[in-house]
């Protein structure tokens, strides 16, 4: 499983006009192919009216799907531009969807290539860029004398406290990226001189906006 890796947030949407043409945006986090097409498909529906709906998504730990469609326009002066931004900016498992209503001037092909690739890069600005870490929830179980000590430096420390359990003894549930788990079971166990109790309960992402 990738440790960390760059996407957009859940769904976002934007709007240019370039010489009297509409551009409107579409941009959602999709993690199979089969949710991009779906996306794509919806788009295309709710703007059946549209001169084009072209689209592009990157889809893969390794980007092992990559598709674009100009949807009409000429060969290589949307799709393609599309997917190049998503690909410069390094992001995963995203498609777009760029929705033009013709304004009646033409553009050209490296018009169009701006045009599209504009479109995309606001499109993604709109929904936000995040970069997902992750990380594993740690369980630190201590006597109740350790608590304020250890809850204060908890708090002051890299890794955010998710929670904590009140029981005969009082555990604190910290996310803890998984490439820093043996630094911070050192670091809690010089904390408590080695009487915490410390035991991995699962694995999540995080996310940060970039």
């Amino acid at each position: 499983m990738r440790a960390d890796y760059i996407t957009v947030k859940l769904y976002g949407e934007s709007e240019i006009v370039i010489q009297k043409s509409r551009f409107l945006s579409y941009v959602k986090r999709v993690e199979t192919e089969e949710e991009a097409i779906s996306f794509i498909q919806d788009i295309k529906k709710m703007h059946h009216t549209a001169t084009h709906n072209c689209s592009a998504y990157i889809i893969g730990e390794h980007d092992q799907i990559q598709k674009a469609n100009d949807d009409g326009e000429p060969s290589g002066t949307a799709g393609f531009p599309m997917l190049e931004v998503l690909k410069k900016q390094g992001l995963k498992d995203t498609a777009v969807v760029v929705t033009r209503y013709f304004g009646g001037i033409k553009l050209g092909g490296g018009g169009l290539i701006r045009a599209y690739g504009r479109a995309t890069t606001e499109g993604i600005a709109a929904t936000g860029v995040v970069e997902r870490k992750l990380h594993q929830l740690m369980k630190v179980s201590i006597d109740y004398t350790w608590l304020g000590k250890v809850e204060n430096e908890a708090r002051q420390s890299p890794y955010p406290l998710e929670e904590i359990i009140y029981e005969e003894d009082v555990s604190l549930l910290l996310n803890v990226p998984v490439d820093k788990t043996e630094d911070f079971t050192d670091w809690m166990k010089e904390l408590t001189n080695g009487q915490a109790i410390i035991t991995a309960v699962s694995t999540s992402f995080l996310e940060f906006d970039v």
